[in-house]
């Protein structure tokens, strides 16, 4: 991705477990809400500094085994966003790269099912 494109507009459901980010050229992802926590990029959740920017697609594709919700969400600088889930968590900073690259949609993952 190329980090000109940002977002410009942000909205979460948690009734629906889904949320949706638009970006500056036009492109729209939705992201489970399951996927975006079992994916946090976190070293504690990516289970150290080797795994970093690593992620799972798939898992935004698989039926939920637990539920989350998003308390909060916060800007960082320019460049991610923190979120604040019903857990207790919020160590990790999605980057808009990670977030845009991580996009499941059938364009940007022709690959799913």
């Amino acid at each position: 991705m190329q980090s000109d494109i940002l977002p410009t507009g942000i909205e979460v459901s948690n009734s629906d477990q889904i949320l949706e980010i638009d970006w500056s050229d036009g492109h729209h992802s939705e992201y489970s809400l399951f996927g975006l926590r079992k994916n946090c990029p976190c070293v504690m959740c990516r289970g150290g500094h080797g795994n970093m920017n690593t992620f799972d697609r798939s898992l935004f594709f698989v039926e939920p085994t637990q539920h989350f919700e998003v308390e909060d969400i916060k800007q960082i600088g320019n460049h991610a966003i923190k979120i604040f889930w019903n857990d207790g968590h919020n160590n990790g900073m999605y980057q808009w790269d990670t977030l845009r690259d991580m996009c499941p949609c059938k364009e940007c993952y022709p690959e799913q099912e």
